[in-house]
């Protein structure tokens, strides 16, 4: 009669150590799938072909290619649409046939801040019936210095390109107007004119943006990272009002859950800095944000990424950079919160001198499961994956 509560006792003490236990390590497995790019600008992961498996999309400096998963074969979309570089991509199925429409941001030229001839490209990009073939580009308006891009989803159920400028007409030292960020709104015909609204127009320095989903509502509102600080932009009817989170200039920003649920915000600070700060906030996300500051060691950081890597339940920031300036070397590290609130985190080194970030990207590439990381490189001219062999903890 006694065994049975001490079979009980045991198990309620293995499941409370299990909830208890630190971590696990990250594990992934490295392959590289191109040793060719150029610089890598910009890297997206949809379904190109319609075949359910999640292609990898990337756009290089003189070209736009996909990566046919699984074989990872490399399909050219288009090449040399504008006399610069390539500099931003975007891929989502909008019409649910289960295959991605593409947008590119090209002509990058970040000196020239008055010259719309001379700086920034907004192009749609139509497919023939064979999508290995190379794409039709149509161009769309834009503004000087195009910088980022991404597809938000509106109340109507229609999706938006939201093509965000680095710096606004006529600046000079990330002075002077303000960006403008305008939402691109498709027509049946993606050849005919494109309807604009603007979202922002007084940001400098703006490097990157995410689309973010706070709410009931199926419409996307969005983050933004600028000398001004973070910003959370959402619609009321058609017009786009702000909300200040912080005033830390800011570079790079992504969106994730602490273990208690607690909307939880990473950062790279400044715009390409060494600082990984995150912010922590109510699980709505109303009210006072605290920063703390998780590394300030990177070198150039480029990139943030969260989700779930060690299969924990909450999420983990990736953050990745490039050393070009100042030169050191490039590496990813991933953080992880050891306690419900995100006091205290721990520190993983998964990637080093293979591969000098310029973007990286999340996603379940095999199905498993377990978001793996896409990772483009600059100077080593690098287009990696990093398989996510993680034991989970739950």
């Amino acid at each position: 009669m006694r065994i049975i509560p001490l079979l009980v006792l045991v198990a309620v003490l293995a499941i409370f150590n299990r909830i208890n236990a630190a971590p696990p390590e990250p594990l992934f497995r490295v392959q590289e799938i191109d040793s060719n790019i150029q610089i890598g600008y910009g890297i997206a992961v949809a379904d190109v072909d319609g075949d359910g498996k999640l292609d990898i999309l990337l756009a290089d400096q003189r070209s736009v290619q996909w990566y046919q998963n699984p074989t990872w074969k490399r399909h050219l979309i288009c090449e040399n649409l504008t006399e610069r570089d390539n500099v931003c991509i975007a891929a989502r199925d909008l019409d649910g046939d289960g295959k991605a429409e593409i947008a590119i941001g090209a002509q990058w030229n970040p000196g020239e801040t008055d010259d719309p001839a001379k700086s920034g490209g907004v192009f749609y990009l139509i497919p023939q019936k064979d999508r290995t073939q190379p794409w039709e580009a149509v161009k769309l308006h834009h503004e000087p210095t195009v910088h980022r891009m991404h597809w938000v989803h509106a109340s109507s159920g229609a999706w938006d390109l939201i093509v965000k400028p680095l710096h606004g007409r006529g600046n000079r030292n990330n002075a002077g107007d303000g960006s403008r960020v305008y939402a691109y709104r498709k027509p049946a015909n993606p050849r005919d004119s494109w309807a604009l609204a603007l979202v922002s127009d007084f940001t400098h320095a703006s490097h990157n943006f995410h689309p973010i989903r706070w709410s009931d509502s199926p419409e996307h509102e969005i983050l933004t990272a600028a000398k001004e600080g973070v910003f959370r932009f959402g619609r009321e009817g058609e017009a786009w009002k702000k909300s200040q989170i912080s005033d830390v200039w800011t570079g790079e920003i992504r969106d994730g859950r602490l273990p208690n649920g607690g909307r939880l915000l990473g950062t790279i600070e400044p715009m390409h800095g060494g600082t990984v700060s995150i912010y922590t906030g109510s699980k709505s996300g109303d009210g006072p944000w605290k920063r703390q500051v998780l590394d300030d060691t990177l070198k150039d950081g480029h990139a943030v990424v969260m989700g779930d890597f060690l299969g924990t339940g909450s999420d983990q920031i990736v953050a990745g950079w490039r050393a070009m300036n100042p030169k050191g070397s490039p590496g990813v590290r991933l953080y992880t919160p050891l306690d419900p609130e995100g006091l205290n985190w721990r520190t993983s080194q998964i990637s080093g001198d293979s591969v000098a970030i310029e973007d990286i990207k999340s996603a379940d590439l095999d199905g498993d499961g377990k978001p793996d990381l896409i990772l483009a490189g600059r100077q080593t001219h690098n287009l990696q994956i990093l398989w996510n062999q993680t034991s989970s903890s739950r």
